[in-house]
């Protein structure tokens, strides 16, 4: 690693810098024994009965429409405190229909859960079904297979965080070890896939390999400790935990276990895109290591002159826990171990920050993840190099590549505001 590992002297500062901060903040708050008079409070049934935010408070989903029909509601990735991404701000994404109208709500004494195929003993479940089995509750991060992909040709201008990393959020799912399941109904010998399919219109359907089905994903119903919400899957969902969101099966009625992977219509939709010019990549399954610095970043809050910030992001990988985040703060020249956000989940964002002292000139800041299997996050050129291809490509052709993981750059202008960098190169 080059440079150094931060100079302790500012840190203090930074510290001390921050109590002032609070003091002042102090000062124009309430007095000892003065109430503060809140939005609403337990007399206000619009507050009370389902905890409404501050009417100061504006985060907001940006919808958004992809190179394909698919259309997406980016999440306001800039926003999140922490790593849990609210139900009320977790990305939409649905293939081929507006995200907007899901299927007719299933009603969930009606739903069914069908497993068969290979298997000894079909089964069928209802919601009730699956709530008397052993339950399992994991914080997972989603994300699209089209999260940060490139717009083609420029005919999109992804340019703001949001826009080009809002196609994923993280969340604590709650459901049935697909294992369980798996296991009540008898797999049969010679079984290595299954066919998750859909109950909406479109009867969206993906193949997931046995060894991944008896790992860790599961038969999700539950989300932030509440039901899943209808635009992500009620009254439930398979969840894959790190594989591309694509093959996380919403509205989920059957679970067919089979000797092959099926070549389904969605999946014969996705892969052409994951094409370049004689360079395939077929069942690209997992999402590589990855980072974002979310403030200074395109989109956020602007800077407020020079001083002391503190940079931070979010790092996540669908292979295992993120063990290392560096960032760099001039343009990749040197770079510094970021402190990280306990606890580190594996399959999980991770909170990574770093002190700063911003002479009020402009540079760029990016960052870039490790993971527990000792996968980097590339740059742009080294991305481009696997494929063979100058890292211009991405941007000025039509043709796409999904689980584009480069480090991502922002260029922090003196007005303290930010813009993409990744292609300034």
């Amino acid at each position: 690693m080059n440079g150094h590992h931060g100079d302790q002297n500012d840190r203090r500062r930074f510290l001390k810098g921050g109590a002032a901060l609070a003091g002042l903040a102090a000062v124009g708050g309430a007095r000892p024994g003065q109430a503060q008079s809140a939005p609403g409070d337990a007399t206000s049934n619009d507050y009370a009965l389902y905890g409404e935010r501050s009417r100061f408070v504006t985060a907001m989903r940006k919808r958004m429409t992809g190179p394909t029909s698919d259309s997406y509601v980016a999440s306001p990735v800039q926003e999140i405190e922490g790593t849990i991404t609210p139900n009320s701000l977790f990305y939409i994404s649905s293939r081929d229909r507006g995200p907007y109208t899901p299927p007719t709500e299933l009603d969930p004494k009606e739903h069914r859960l069908l497993i068969h195929g290979m298997v000894d003993r079909p089964l069928i479940l209802t919601l009730d079904d699956l709530k008397r089995l052993p339950s399992v509750s994991r914080i997972h991060f989603l994300e699209c297979v089209a999260n940060t992909i490139p717009s083609p040709g420029g005919r999109w201008k992804w340019e703001t965080i949001q826009e080009r990393f809002g196609k994923m959020s993280c969340a604590q799912w709650t459901g049935v070890a697909l294992s369980v399941l798996l296991r009540e109904a008898g797999v049969k010998r010679g079984a290595s896939w299954l066919i998750a399919e859909s109950a909406d219109g479109v009867r969206h359907s993906m193949s997931i390999t046995m060894e991944k089905a008896l790992d860790d994903a599961m038969v999700a119903y539950g989300q932030n400790g509440e039901p899943l919400r209808p635009v992500n899957g009620f009254p439930m969902r398979m969840f894959v935990p790190g594989w591309e969101g694509v093959r996380n099966i919403k509205w989920l009625r059957r679970i067919k276990v089979v000797n092959e992977p099926y070549l389904t219509q969605t999946e014969s939709h996705v892969n052409p895109h994951l094409r370049l010019t004689g360079k395939s990549r077929w069942f690209n399954l997992e999402m590589g290591a990855k980072s974002v610095i979310t403030f200074p970043a395109s989109g956020a809050r602007p800077l407020n002159g020079p001083g002391y910030y503190e940079i931070t992001g979010l790092a996540w990988s669908g292979l295992g826990a993120v063990r290392r985040v560096e960032v760099s703060t001039d343009g990749g020249r040197n770079w510094q171990d970021a402190k990280l956000d306990e606890p580190v989940l594996r399959i999980a964002w991770t909170r990574f920050r770093l002190p700063w002292k911003w002479n009020g000139e402009e540079t760029i800041l990016q960052s870039r993840c490790t993971d527990e299997q000792g996968k980097v996050q590339p740059s742009l050129a080294q991305f481009s190099e696997v494929w063979g291809v100058r890292p211009d490509y991405f941007q000025e052709t039509e043709n796409q590549v999904t689980h584009f993981n480069p480090i991502q750059r922002w260029r922090v202008l003196p007005d303290g505001t930010a813009k993409n960098a990744i292609w300034d190169i």
